[in-house]
């Protein structure tokens, strides 16, 4: 069985909708849910999937990675999929998972990426630029943000009409429909080159 755990940092529907997928899969499952803040709806939502939660703050990442990375040893973690998670991953979190952390960015890299590009900000950004197109980009970790290797991108149209709130919600239906597979099919090949 290969266990990944989602690192989260909101509410979780993206977290939630991956959990779902994967519920019945025959070897691969979510077995942790992180998040940075102690409030975060992702962990009620691992909790009623019975799945096992933690709250590492901040604070954590950024001085004593170590602590988080024995969470995860902890929890046999051997792949991680970042889900709306708003900290930097440290190199030592990303030396101890080489090519085995993936993220989903709500534009099409390398637009539209980089320190304080996610969520709100990205699409207000789109919209004020009269982009034709957005989208989704799923691609590995390294230590810059929203930087490593591109997996997979698909697009959307951005209307005139679009607020900040409807391309919110076409990103997300590309996240729901395409992030489950992809990192089913990533994982499947760490299984296959170990």
């Amino acid at each position: 069985m290969t266990n990944f755990a989602i690192f989260a940092s909101g509410n979780g529907s993206n977290a939630e909708n991956i959990i779902q997928y994967f519920k019945d899969h025959k070897f691969i499952r979510c077995a942790l849910v992180v998040s940075n803040k102690k409030n975060a709806h992702v962990l009620e939502r691992a909790k009623k999937h019975d799945i096992p939660a933690a709250y590492i703050p901040t604070h954590i990442f950024r001085e004593n990675p170590e602590e988080a990375i024995n969470t995860l040893e902890k929890h046999n973690i051997d792949f991680i999929v970042l889900a709306g998670f708003m900290v930097l991953v440290p190199s030592a979190i990303i030396q101890r998972y080489p090519n085995k952390i993936i993220n989903i960015h709500p534009a099409l890299l390398p637009d539209y990426g980089g320190k304080g590009m996610y969520g709100d900000n990205v699409h207000q950004a789109i919209i004020q630029a009269n982009e034709k197109q957005s989208g989704i980009s799923i691609h590995y970790v390294n230590e810059k943000y929203d930087d490593g290797q591109v997996i997979f991108q698909a697009a959307c149209p951005v209307s005139k009409d679009d607020t900040v709130e409807s391309l919110k919600e076409k990103v997300h239906q590309l996240e729901y429909e395409h992030y489950p597979p992809i990192i089913e099919q990533a994982i499947e090949e760490t299984r296959s080159f170990g």
